[in-house]
């Protein structure tokens, strides 16, 4: 086996704590988007998602993605992977995957939002339309979400192998910067217009508790698990996770409360369904009384009536 060099020494003996921490959270990446996927497919709709939240969502991945492909400290990993094992090399490039298949998940939730995006027929006199205080979804929306998501993507893409292949470290490191910049700033604007459509609506819809639970630690745990690899120069790879686990800690506590508020108007429903059932019943067993006393005073009053004839 040739030597490795002094720029990939320290692939050479990874450290296992450091490799754990990455292959749980690149496990858990997965498993916390799979709910958010079944959820829009098992009710074959994405109401409830903000356009503009999957918009910028999308884009700051894409950011985050070729952020960390331009970044010169991973990219030196990858051409490290010619002098050390498979296993170290598959160990370097963890946090490449982690972000990468966070990327391909939320692509995903992008294009269920466009395939299952309601249309613009909305019953607006039932009784959930008439509680909401958003207006129904417009097609045009979910053409403004495609076309821009494929713009961007050619863009930052194309972008991205210039300066790779054209351009010196120094400018690769900026380019790579700004990108991140860019990932973190859209991921804090993205959880605002989520945030606000849905206190607007009051109900979460096709909005999936369940992976906001594993998401927001998650989001710390993912920040510490890049800032072990890149250091404090790959501040603005770790930045964005930071930044969205905050914010989405305070979508789940919306969304948490608006789900106990829905559960508990059920509970009154049915309650109230009880009640009106059972007078439309009629009299049951324990009404049956009433009739008896009724019966039992006209007997009374037949007795004394044939007493007084007789009298």
């Amino acid at each position: 086996m040739q030597p490795v060099s002094r720029t990939c020494e320290h692939l050479a003996s990874p450290n296992p704590w450091t490799v754990f921490l990455a292959a749980f959270i690149l496990v858990g990446v997965l498993v916390s988007y799979l709910p958010q996927h079944i959820k829009i497919i098992s009710r074959r709709s994405s109401e409830g998602l903000s356009p503009w939240w999957v918009l910028l969502g999308g884009l700051s991945g894409m950011a985050a993605i070729a952020n960390i492909l331009v970044l010169p400290a991973s990219r030196a990993d990858m051409r490290c992977c010619k002098e050390v094992s498979g296993g170290e090399c598959a160990a370097a490039l963890l946090g490449v995957a982690q972000i990468g298949l966070q990327w391909s998940c939320f692509m995903f939730i992008v294009l269920l939002f466009l395939i299952f995006f309601p249309t613009d027929d909305v019953d607006l006199t039932s009784s959930t339309a008439s509680l909401t205080h958003t207006p129904p979804p417009k097609r045009r929306d979910a053409v403004i979400v495609g076309i821009s998501v494929l713009l961007a993507l050619l863009t930052i893409g194309i972008a991205s192998l210039v300066v790779i292949f054209a351009f010196p470290h120094h400018v690769a490191q900026t380019w790579a910067n700004v990108l991140g910049t860019g990932s973190s700033a859209l991921a804090m604007v993205q959880y605002l217009p989520q945030i606000y459509f849905t206190w607007q609506m009051g109900e979460i819809k096709s909005l999936s508790i369940l992976t906001m639970l594993i998401q927001v630690p998650g989001a710390f745990l993912f920040a510490l698990s890049l800032w072990l690899r890149v250091g404090w120069e790959g501040w603005s790879t770790w930045t964005v996770f930071i930044v969205t686990g905050f914010l989405q800690a305070f979508l789940l506590a919306l969304a948490i409360r608006y789900y106990f508020a829905a559960r508990r108007q059920e509970v009154v429903g049915e309650s109230d369904g009880e009640s009106v059932d059972r007078e439309a019943e009629g009299p049951s067993e324990t009404t049956a009384l009433l009739p008896n006393s009724s019966r039992n005073g006209k007997a009374s009053t037949t007795r004394r009536r044939s007493t007084e004839r007789r009298t």
